[in-house]
């Protein structure tokens, strides 16, 4: 009784809010539509030339095979540290391509039964990164115009997301994973491999360009207006304001930082890229719910993780 009505309050909550959403957009289409254009514009420019090739090479070493028998030599070490042995492969894959690709890499395990349930939850925190050509290229390079600083944000990224994770690991009752189910072979790899990644770069982008607009409405009505002021005595407003749309999109956050610029800006760049945003959550979460991830624990786990990158760059930058 209590979880249906707890149900039916959030769907009021969500259905208001929405209305309220689609009710600004409705009042100031020129405000609104024109940041919805700058979302795709940005993700054309800064996220579909980073993840899209990656996510070619990646979905082809998934549909072969390849990536599964790459995971069998690395099992002892693994294993040691309370991880199935695809662990290695998924988190190599994941560092390569980038947000989402690690949450799907770990669907297309868990639907070929080469993970359990126990396993996906360890993995989604492990799994959970951006990619280098997106932190260097885009973020460093393009938006602070320093890819050194681009390169010190990645090495924070992956420090903290690996540490983080392997303790939650070991702090976990080991799980022993299935042994996998023989899948069908697939005919057509090429033409699968890259219907699929179209599919899921092309609904990334739509996640960035939503949240995009959703995080200039917050800003708009003062949705954030405690936690903005709480942060503007620590940092100023303009990099409060900055913090605070990140949290809803990350990259629009950086960008934002990247216009304060300095050591300060840097570090809360890399926080905000670990984190994800409620964008980059969200669009992971729809590959890892359907593998029995909890949503709050997924996001206390990467708001610990982003809280250690912080830390990391603000002793290496």
């Amino acid at each position: 009784m209590k979880n249906s009505t707890k149900r039916k309050i959030s769907y009021i909550i969500l259905s208001v809010a929405l209305l309220a959403f689609g009710a600004a957009v409705i009042i100031y289409p020129e405000r609104y539509v024109n940041c919805c254009f700058t979302g795709f514009a940005m993700w054309a420019e800064c996220v579909l030339p980073s993840l899209f090739p990656f996510m070619i090479i990646t979905f082809i070493f998934v549909k072969t095979g390849i990536a599964e028998r790459a995971s069998l030599p690395l099992k002892r070490v693994t294993g040691k540290l309370k991880l199935p042995p695809a662990a290695a492969p998924c988190f190599v894959l994941s560092i390569f391509s980038g947000y989402p690709a690690g949450s799907r890499v770990i669907g297309e395990f868990y639907d070929s039964g080469a993970l359990s349930k126990k396993d996906c939850e360890k993995l989604s925190y492990l799994c959970s990164t951006s990619g280098p050509l997106f932190i260097i290229g885009s973020v460093g390079y393009k938006m602070f115009g320093d890819k050194l600083a681009g390169l010190k944000i990645l090495i924070a990224h992956i420090i903290s997301i690996t540490l983080v994770s392997v303790i939650v690991a070991l702090l976990s009752p080991k799980s022993n994973s299935p042994e996998p189910r023989k899948a069908p072979a697939d005919k057509n790899v090429l033409y699968n491999t890259f219907y699929g990644a179209i599919i899921s770069v092309a609904v990334a982008g739509g996640f960035i360009a939503f949240f995009f607009v959703v995080a200039q409405f917050c800003a708009d009505f003062n949705i954030f207006f405690p936690l903005h002021n709480f942060l503007s005595v620590l940092t100023g407003e303009k990099t409060a304001s900055a913090v605070c749309l990140g949290l809803i999109e990350a990259t629009t956050g950086c960008r934002a930082l990247a216009e304060e610029g300095g050591k300060l800006q840097i570090a809360l760049a890399g926080a905000l890229i670990t984190f994800g945003g409620l964008s980059i959550l969200l669009q992971q979460l729809c590959y890892l719910t359907k593998s029995g991830i909890k949503p709050f624990k997924f996001i206390a786990v990467k708001f610990i993780q982003a809280a250690v990158c912080f830390i990391i760059l603000l002793l290496i930058v």
